[in-house]
Parts: structure tokens; sequence; C-alpha cells
């Protein structure tokens, strides 16, 4: 078991599993974001208290849910050992084509883009990610702000960190259009009737995903900025 999990085919398998999880936490992350556009005014436009808005309510459960707050720490291991797992399969198989200019140009030729990018996309989605915890994770675990809604609101009426949300999430688009059907077939689900509808499934999903939260910054740009 102990030479299964350390050889390439493992570690392939291994990096399906912690990218389901990380697919999953993904849509449930996103269909809390989405109650954003339920707003914090009522019908009437007055302005509701901040335990009374639908988004706040979701962070609250999410921050203090004991299952969550344990899950919390396994995704953080599946992110990190996903990234390492990344990192040393690309090392290998940069090793093993070797230096010479044909290979290198054959797998350029017969790869496509979205596959060969997939080590520098996910880097750039680890900065965002930082990014990202350090201006919203941080202050509301550590209780520097009272108010998620306002927050995030706020956040988005940077222009500068609205742009780089979009782009960290263009780059997920790319990253999860070949780590999708690529996980199923990690697992050794490959099947001519249904890995064609997995692909569909896949560009589905991540158009889904990277529109998704894309959608949400500009939005919430232009409100926040009085143009809508």
């Amino acid at each position: 078991m102990t030479r299964f999990y350390s050889s390439s085919i493992g570690r392939k398998f291994m990096m399906a599993l912690t990218g389901f999880f990380l697919m999953i936490f993904l849509l449930v992350h996103l269909g809390i974001n989405l109650t954003l556009f339920a707003g914090n005014t009522d019908c009437e436009g007055k302005l509701l208290p901040k335990e009374e808005v639908i988004f706040n309510q979701a962070s609250h459960f999410m921050a203090t849910n004991p299952l969550i707050q344990i899950m919390q720490y396994v995704l953080a291991f599946g992110f990190i050992y996903h990234i390492f797992l990344g990192i040393v399969l690309t090392f290998k198989n940069q090793k093993a084509r070797g230096k010479e200019r044909y290979a290198v140009n054959q797998f350029s030729a017969n790869t496509p883009f979205n596959s060969r990018t997939m080590i520098y996309t996910g880097l750039l989605i680890l900065i965002f990610l930082l990014l990202h915890l350090y201006n919203y994770f941080v202050p509301l675990k550590f209780g520097t702000v009272g108010d998620e809604y306002l927050l995030v609101t706020e956040l988005f009426k940077s222009p500068v960190y609205t742009l780089l949300y979009v782009l960290a999430f263009i780059f997920l688009g790319l990253h999860l259009s070949h780590g999708f059907a690529s996980s199923f077939q990690s697992v050794g689900f490959n099947h001519k009737i249904y890995t064609p509808i997995i692909k569909i499934l896949g560009k589905t999903y991540f158009i889904f995903i990277a529109v998704g939260f894309a959608a949400i910054a500009i939005y919430f740009y232009f409100k926040g900025n009085g143009l809508i």
C-alpha cells in the first residue's frame, strides 16, 4: 500500500481525490456567496440588522458549526497536499521527458494549453488564496470585523481587488477545465460513452464556478461605486 501511494499512479490517484474534495468545497462556497445578492436591506430599503442578513447568517453558521470547524482543517490539509502532489508530479514529468528540444516540442504540440499550464494556474490560485485569507478569513477569525456582508462588499469597492479576484477565477476556470475530467481518469473511470459526458459536465462546472464568483465581484464593484 505504501508503495502504491509513493508511485506516480498513487500520487495521481490521491491528487484526484483531493481535487474532488476541493471542487465540492467550491460549489458550497459559491452557494454561500450567492446569498450576497439577497442584500442587506428590506423591501422598503431599510438597512437590516447584521444578524438578519442572509449572508451573515450563513457565515455565522459556517464559523460556529463544530463539524465545519473540523472540516476547515481537513480542507487546508487537502489543499496543501494537492499543491504538493501537483509540484511533485510536474517535476517528475519534466524529468521523464528529458531536456531534448524535440520531446519538449512534441509535448507542447500534442497537449492542450490548460493541461500544460496546470502548475502555473495552481500557483497563481495559491497566491490569490493567501491574499483572500488575509483580507477576509483573518479579520473574521480574529474578530476585527463584526459584519461579514459589509466586509465583503467593501472589499469589492476596490478596482484592484476586484480585478485580482476576477483574474483568479479565470485562472481557476482554466485549472478546472482540465482537472475535472482528468480526476475521473486518475481514479480509473474511463468509458467510451460516459467520458464525453464527464467532459461536458466538467466544462459546465468550471464555467459555472468561474462566472459565478466573477459575477459577484463585478456586480458589487459597480454597486459599491454607485455605477448601478
